[in-house]
C-alpha cells in the first residue's frame, strides 16, 4: 500500500525565488495559500480545478494536509472581527 499522505506532502514545495519561500504547489507559481483561500471563499475543488487546469485534485488534497498539519498545536489563537 501506498503511503499516501507522504505522497501528497511532496507536492508541496518553497523556493525562497517563488514567493519568497512560501510553500508552492508542485515548484508552480501558485500558493498553497491560494488554494485555501478559494476553498475558503466557498468555491469547490471542481470549481478550482476547472479554472486553474494545471493543479490537479491531489494538489488541492495536498493543500488541506499541509494547513492541518501546520495548525496541529495545542495553543491556535484567532481573534476575528464582531459581525
Amino acid at each position: 500500500m501506498l503511503n499516501r499522505p507522504s505522497q501528497l506532502l511532496n507536492r508541496i514545495s518553497s523556493n525562497p525565488e517563488i514567493f519568497n519561500g512560501k510553500p508552492i504547489i508542485r515548484d508552480m507559481r501558485f500558493k498553497v495559500a491560494d488554494i485555501l483561500d478559494y476553498l475558503a471563499s466557498g468555491m469547490t475543488a471542481e470549481e478550482i480545478l476547472t479554472d486553474f487546469p494545471y493543479l490537479e485534485k491531489e494538489d488541492i488534497e495536498a493543500a488541506l494536509l499541509y494547513a492541518s498539519k501546520k495548525i496541529d498545536h495545542t495553543i491556535l489563537s484567532v481573534t476575528l472581527d464582531e459581525a
